[in-house]
């Protein structure tokens, strides 16, 4: 029994490491000078999809620590699954920012500094949408077991990165906040604010969603 819930933990902090790091390495090529240009909202939303598919039956396909967050308060996990997917979702982080740098130089920097008070709404709206809609597409009772939710996730996310990509960046994700770091396109005194807006727009999208749930 002890060697079956080991193995159980180890596929699903596997299968996090595995989805954060192709979603921060995605974003790390196809926002380099030259490559997906105005088409990449749509490839990081696309890959997104794919890789929640392919991990939500496993791991609940996090990929995203402010996610994370937001399932331990709804207990969907353990407070020791939260912070091993943290530290699994941030070594994926820093794994895809090492490959970036190694398949393309030109993902690394330079850092754009951004204006604080705007980013800090960009991403605290928008990652309160993404969480919102998560909780609503994976977890309520009304839409369980349904087919959609990659894609309705995966959506937001390339809606948000149009709408406020050039205010913030379209982080919504304090594992891809650190890749950005890593790789030097922000400015490490950034990184403070960009987890903090994306952690107080996972607990008010928990907030709303207790508030707005069915019974």
């Amino acid at each position: 029994m002890r060697n079956a819930v080991y193995r159980n933990a180890v596929r699903r902090y596997g299968v996090e490491f595995v989805g954060t790091f192709f979603l921060v390495l995605t974003i790390a090529l196809v926002v380099a000078p030259g490559h997906a240009g105005p088409l990449a909202p749509l490839a990081i939303g696309t890959a997104l999809v794919g890789l929640i598919f392919a991990g939500g039956h496993i791991s609940g396909a996090h990929y995203n620590p402010a996610v994370t967050i937001a399932f331990r308060l709804r207990r969907r996990c353990s407070t020791a699954d939260m912070v091993a997917y943290w530290v699994a979702q941030g070594l994926a982080a820093a794994a895809a920012a090492a490959v970036a740098g190694y398949l393309l130089p030109a993902a690394h920097g330079p850092a754009v500094a951004r204006s604080t008070g705007p980013l800090v709404a960009a991403e605290l709206l928008f990652t309160f949408l993404l969480c919102w809609v998560i909780l609503n597409c994976a977890i309520a009772k009304g839409t369980e077991g349904n087919p959609f939710y990659g894609l309705a996730i995966g959506f937001t996310v390339t809606g948000g990165i149009w709408a406020v990509g050039p205010i913030s960046g379209a982080v919504f994700n304090p594992a891809v906040a650190l890749g950005l770091c890593l790789m030097d396109l922000t400015p490490w005194g950034q990184l403070g604010p960009y987890v903090a807006s994306q952690v107080v727009g996972a607990l008010a999208a928990v907030a709303v969603f207790v508030a707005t749930a069915e019974d």
